[in-house]
């Protein structure tokens, strides 16, 4: 058997979170024909008014569905249905509205991506370009650090190579002071 209902779903939060989507989605899944989806502002309060046509059990099925599910934004505090006798669209319209209308919220937001990536291609390369410029400062500091330690080693076998000229000579100079010293302290008398 055929039939029309007019579903509304109330609350403070139910436009601008894809809820029409979320519709037709469920309308697609249970193979209802007929379905037009719009917003509406009725007491106060947002709607997402779903018009939907079909046979008993679709229909019943689609509803226990929207009853106990939603988008995860949304903030639903009432869903009521009521017999509809008016037009109600193909689901395969609202499938198509849909599309345009998600489109239509994209490419802006998909724009703005652009702009932002351009900007962080702009400061990526900007840094890469200060990351080459700290490795060549690192590697002429390397040179630097590796010349100043070809120059200490050179140095240092300078230095080793002094001290073993001096040590012979140091060691005969320093007995021959001790018996200098003998000398003197047996000439003053000193024990």
């Amino acid at each position: 058997m055929k039939m029309k209902l007019k579903i509304t779903l109330a609350g403070p939060m139910v436009h601008d979170i894809g809820y029409r989507v979320f519709l037709l989605k469920n309308a697609m899944k249970t193979a209802l024909p007929g379905l037009s989806t719009y917003n509406w502002e009725g007491d106060g309060r947002q709607q997402v008014i779903a018009l939907v046509e079909g046979d008993e059990a679709r229909i019943k099925a689609f509803l226990k569905k929207i009853e106990k599910d939603r988008p995860g934004l949304a903030q639903v505090t009432e869903v009521t249905s009521e017999p509809y006798e008016g037009e109600v669209g193909r689901t395969s319209e609202v499938a198509m509205l849909c599309s345009f209308v998600q489109l239509d919220k994209a490419i802006p937001l998909l724009l703005d991506m652009r702009d932002d990536l351009k900007a962080v291609r702009k400061t990526s390369d900007a840094t890469l370009d200060e990351v080459r410029t700290m490795r060549k400062t690192t590697d002429a500091t390397l040179e630097e650090v590796r010349a100043a330690r070809k120059t200490a080693d050179a140095t240092l076998e300078e230095i080793k190579g002094m001290r073993a000229d001096i040590q012979p000579g140091y060691a005969s100079n320093f007995r021959q002071m001790q018996s200098d010293i003998r000398a003197i302290k047996e000439r003053l008398g000193m024990p």
